[in-house]
């Protein structure tokens, strides 16, 4: 990999600018890339959360159990499936039988347990999938620990599983690296585009900004994550995710040369059913010319998309000759906008007012023009709408979305 690792983020660049400046309407797919079933901690079959995506207007779907694929046999206890529902209610057995009829559930016992065979994915996702209309990826969220904290990330496409290296004596940035030059390992191995990002990097404070924008070969990461325990604001002493966002890559651009993060938002559900039911909280938006895995990844790598709690765009664009964003906001009702330019100036080091992530303009409406300033390390534009998130992970919660850092080269 070497040096030709460290300049494809830059090569990839100019694709960006390209797709960019092109007056072709913009097809965007919509996804989610972390989800969770009863294969691992979540509390639902698979297929039913599959067919939550595809019933709500999603485009492609990525089920990430932890260190495991939904492959070969898997038996889960009735008492066990029951007991992740945490309350009264309708929980997996009777919804899925409900959707797929009587015959579709597995049972088997098991040393005097009643339980149930869950299904592999081979088996199911033939009723969802359609070329062009609708895709599952397979993925694994490779959940891993460091001496400081849990190290979790996400590799879409895979076709062999990943094992954690289970060394707590192993700093972060030294389990990212590993983890990830596996996963090239593999792509190179297999032919086909892996997609890596790190989750949740506030989760028990696993992975700071610096340990991010150390390991360059990360070029994704999590600037929404709708499990509520992740401490996505961060707190008094540490920063939120967007924050990271932006310490990250601004320690890369202006002390490595290297290029900055790109964020996703993402669900992480884990509860379907009893308690905090998560689907439908965070996705992203990729504009790509067809719905496959390979040109999905390709489009990601290129920068082509944005990340969304909500807020719909109907155009991105940026022309790196001008500097200029422009954007289009789809109508919400009687939602209003407001989009803010977020950056970092050449100065940040020597000016207390002028640091980092700060907000460089804003604009009201649904049509949004920015330029950004000559002196402007990167800029990144985040809108807020007026709206209310309709299922929420954080109080007063609103609809956002992200797009990602322009004018870095």
């Amino acid at each position: 990999m070497g040096w030709l690792m460290r300049f494809i983020p830059l090569l990839i660049s100019l694709s960006v600018v390209v797709s960019a400046s092109a007056d072709s309407p913009q097809r965007f797919f919509k996804g989610n890339t972390h989800a969770h079933s009863l294969w691992s901690d979540g509390n639902d079959f698979p297929e039913m959360i599959i067919d939550y995506y595809h019933r709500n207007g999603y485009d492609f779907a990525v089920l990430s159990d932890h260190n495991v694929f939904a492959k070969g046999y898997r038996w889960q206890s009735l008492g066990e499936i029951k007991g992740r529902q945490k309350e009264h209610g309708p929980g997996a057995i009777e919804k899925c039988v409900a959707r797929f009829g009587p015959d579709w559930i597995t049972w088997e016992t098991m040393e005097g347990q009643r339980g149930v065979v869950l299904k592999p994915l081979n088996e199911y996702r033939h009723l969802f999938e359609a070329p062009g209309e609708f895709l599952i990826i397979e993925a694994e969220e490779i959940s891993d620990t460091s001496a400081s904290g849990p190290v979790h990330i996400n590799a879409l496409n895979l076709e062999h599983l990943i094992a954690p290296l289970n060394d707590k004596t192993l700093s972060t940035v030294k389990v990212m690296r590993q983890l990830l030059r596996t996963v090239q390992l593999q792509e190179k191995e297999i032919g086909r585009p892996i997609l890596t990002h790190l989750n949740h990097p506030n989760f028990y404070w696993g992975a700071s900004a610096e340990d991010l924008a150390a390991v360059v070969e990360e070029r994704f990461f999590e600037v929404y994550n709708g499990h509520p325990r992740i401490n996505h604001e961060g707190d008094e002493h540490r920063p939120s995710d967007e924050m990271i966002w932006d310490i990250a890559s601004t320690i890369r651009i202006a002390e490595m040369g290297e290029a900055p993060l790109m964020g996703v938002a993402t669900d992480d559900s884990h509860t379907y059913h009893g308690g905090d039911v998560s689907p439908g909280r965070g996705w992203v938006m990729v504009e790509a010319d067809d719905l496959t895995a390979d040109n999905l990844i390709h489009a990601m790598r290129a920068g082509d998309f944005y990340a969304s709690t909500g807020v719909v765009l109907s155009q991105v664009r940026y022309d790196p000759k001008t500097r200029i964003i422009e954007l289009e906001i789809e109508a919400d009702g009687a939602a209003e906008f407001t989009s803010e330019l977020i950056g970092t100036r050449k100065n940040y080091e020597e000016s207390v007012v002028q640091g980092i992530g700060e907000t460089l303009a804003t604009s009201i409406g649904q049509s949004v023009r920015f330029e950004v300033p000559v002196d402007a390390l990167y800029a990144r534009v985040v809108i807020t709408s007026s709206a209310e998130h309709s299922n929420p992970s954080l109080e007063d919660q609103h609809k956002q979305a992200w797009t990602q850092p322009v004018g870095w080269r």
